[in-house]
């Protein structure tokens, strides 16, 4: 005759079970009168939801962003200024391409040529910014290798790679008129400049792409302040891409020429700053947008680009007018640029820029799922 097994070890690993049982709830007893005495207040004792007994409610101190020894839960951005000086190098390829285009449209052979050239010339500055910072030229080559449409980096880097030969190309014809009218090259003189003016419309087709996708690509990122900013970035770079565009044509066009550049610049300025204002909008992540050293870049962009524009309209009859307005508008995209790179920097490098978002979005979430 067996006798009975006592409370709490009907089967094997229970009485084990049991005394850890016991040994946590003398822990939330000894937890409980602690915070009792913390607070200076008797608990008040009753019933609670489902039987149990409650105690007073202490408040606890939100908890502080802190991580693992001190470091940031994001990874800040490693690139170097290769990266804005890159997007600044693209957006002006862009934009004078389709200065170029609208001059070879409307006869305006001055302009077209400094669109063209100042076309090249940035292209080639980006190819080279992207370059260096990849480390190693052949990662540009093996990059060519897919064609992933799910990945920003991937359909930039074919952007680049169509739009580059058609701006050389179109650079190039330029030099036809400086050909022998007679043998080989004078045939080359009068073939060149159709396929220039070819190559030069596909490169304003492609032009759109190459000075709103590298908002895209900031936009993909974990970057807090670049990550909720993805419907504003791209309007952000093509209207900078305008205005530094425009720039260079007040610089080095025929003054009789610039008149619809001028007309571009107010329409550019205009694009950016909506874009910029709306960056500031964003709520919690907008404040590198308006603080510390990217708000001060994105700040003194914002006054070159007013005075840019300001000089551009009222300055039609002087050259030294214009070529001011011009390196105002350029200058102004420039700081644009660093200035949003900035912001995304210090907005990875602070914790409260990650959590206190994803906490506001887990407490909507919730108070939906309550309804």
């Amino acid at each position: 005759m067996t006798s009975a097994a006592p409370d709490g070890a009907g089967e094997p690993g229970e009485p084990l079970r049991g005394r850890f049982r016991d040994f946590q709830a003398s822990l939330d007893r000894a937890d409980g009168g602690r915070r009792r005495r913390q607070s200076g207040r008797p608990a008040t004792k009753g019933r609670g939801k489902g039987g149990r007994e409650a105690g007073e409610q202490v408040n606890v101190p939100p908890v502080g962003f802190r991580s693992y020894y001190g470091r940031p839960i994001l990874k800040a951005p490693v690139w170097k200024h290769d990266i804005p000086a890159y997007l600044f190098a693209g957006g002006l390829a862009a934009g004078t391409s389709l200065v170029a285009a609208g001059a070879q449209l409307t006869g305006r052979p001055g302009l077209r040529r400094v669109g063209r050239w100042a076309a090249l010339g940035a292209v080639s500055a980006s190819t080279y910014f992207l370059i260096h910072d990849l480390g190693r030229p052949e990662r540009f080559h093996h990059m060519l290798r897919v064609v992933k449409v799910t990945s920003p980096m991937s359909v930039g880097t074919w952007i680049l790679a169509a739009f580059g030969p058609a701006a050389g190309l179109a650079a190039v014809a330029e030099l036809a008129p400086r050909l022998p009218r007679r043998g080989p090259l004078g045939l080359a003189r009068r073939v060149v400049p159709p396929v220039g003016n070819t190559a030069g419309l596909v490169a304003a087709t492609v032009a759109p792409a190459l000075a709103t996708y590298t908002g895209v690509l900031l936009a993909d990122t974990a970057v807090p302040s670049w990550h909720d900013a993805y419907p504003d970035l791209p309007f952000l770079f093509a209207g900078s891409a305008l205005a530094a565009a425009s720039g260079v044509a007040l610089i080095a066009a025929p003054a009789a020429e610039t008149g619809p550049v001028r007309r571009l610049a107010l329409a550019g300025a205009a694009v950016e700053l909506v874009g910029g204002r709306r960056l500031e909008r964003l709520g919690l992540t907008s404040e590198p947008y308006r603080q510390g050293r990217s708000g001060g870049l994105l700040r003194a962009g914002r006054v070159l680009l007013a005075a840019g524009v300001a000089a551009a309209l009222l300055g039609r009859r002087s050259r030294v007018v214009s070529a001011l307005s011009g390196a105002a508008l350029l200058a102004a995209s420039l700081a644009t640029r660093f200035g949003v790179y900035e912001a995304g920097v210090a907005s990875a490098r602070d914790p409260k820029y990650t959590v206190v978002p994803q906490r506001e979005r887990l407490d909507q979430n919730g108070a939906a799922a309550r309804r």
